[in-house]
């Protein structure tokens, strides 16, 4: 009678650590994804992926997130990001400037998004040491806005989005360069602020979109945002003076105020009211700008746009200068 107890005994034996190898044991908890990026102002980035909660710190960028489709991954953005009209009804953390941190941080960003030509250097410092991932973009012309754009599809994972909207953007660019073939380029006063007088300089995303619509900036420095004299102005010449306004009666209105002042009565621009008030779209590096260019060219090369339906301009809300990483910027 002991064999069979035995055999049992003998067979649990053996059996348990077979078992054991048999079980099937809890899994692992995955890994948090990363992605290791470089953004535009040369910072090395640890992405988390998916990126599902992003905070938006410049106007542009906020209107490319929607551009992108990406609206619902935008938990929060600033004072001042009011394009399309439901960026409006977003959490609020205060301005380009002066972002409170401590609103951020208690959102638990996946991702923060700010210009280098418009939000502060102290702000990305103060987000690094509480570890939240910041990127940064620094657009100076049309084309790497595009890019720009695109890249930031790539890295919330909707590269489709991204590639659909550059090359839409470029087809229209395309169609408008044809149609300005061969015009001679306007040569204007772009008034980026009227009191004190600032304009736009050649290395700027403004000036590229003026040459695109068939137009150059009398101002010939390399500052991206240089005030001039109105004295200097005058003696400059331009053909047309361009305003950006959210609406056209804004911009006519100062055109109005500005050309009772002594000196700008002198300009035979104002004289002959040649003003040209475009879309404050231009002022944001964000697609809406290639609305504005192709606006802008609708009003300075008519000829241009002959037997075609005249389009609206894009509604856009204001743009502003600021202190930037290293300089100014409007974003």
């Amino acid at each position: 009678m002991r064999a069979p107890w035995a055999a049992l005994g003998m067979a649990v034996f053996l059996g348990g650590p077979l078992a054991a190898q048999n079980r099937v044991l809890p899994a692992a908890p995955a890994a948090p994804s990363f992605s290791e990026v470089t953004d535009e102002a040369g910072r090395k980035v640890r992405v988390p992926q998916p990126v599902r909660r992003i905070v938006s710190l410049a106007p542009s960028l906020t209107e490319t997130i929607y551009e992108l489709g990406a609206q619902d991954r935008l938990v929060a953005d600033t004072d001042y990001c009011d394009y399309p009209e439901e960026a409006r009804s977003k959490a609020k953390v205060g301005g380009a400037l002066n972002p409170s941190i401590e609103q951020i941080a208690a959102l638990h960003p996946d991702l923060v998004l700010l210009t280098k030509g418009l939000n502060r250097y102290e702000t990305v410092l103060a987000l690094e040491q509480l570890e939240i991932p910041v990127y940064a973009v620094d657009p100076h012309s049309v084309e790497e806005m595009i890019a720009s754009s695109k890249r930031l599809a790539e890295i919330l994972g909707i590269p489709e989005a991204g590639r659909a909207l550059s090359e839409d953007l470029e087809k229209r660019l395309e169609e408008l360069r044809s149609r300005l073939a061969g015009l001679p380029a306007k040569r204007v006063l772009f008034v980026v602020w009227s009191e004190p007088l600032v304009s736009a300089g050649q290395k700027t995303f403004v000036a590229d979109a003026l040459r695109r619509a068939g137009a150059v900036s009398i101002v010939e420095t390399e500052q991206d945002w240089p005030q001039i004299s109105l004295e200097e102005a005058v003696r400059l010449h331009p053909e047309f003076i361009v305003f950006a306004a959210a609406h056209a009666q804004s911009g006519e209105k100062e055109f109005s105020a500005l050309a009772e002042r002594p000196v700008w009565r002198e300009m035979e621009a104002v004289k002959s009211r040649k003003i040209v008030v475009v879309s404050e779209a231009v002022n944001r590096p964000a697609p809406r700008m290639v609305a504005a260019i192709e606006e802008l060219a609708r009003q300075l090369h008519p000829e241009a746009f002959s037997g075609d339906e005249k389009k609206a301009p894009a509604n856009s809300p204001p743009a502003r200068l600021a202190n930037s990483f290293k300089g100014g910027g409007a974003g």
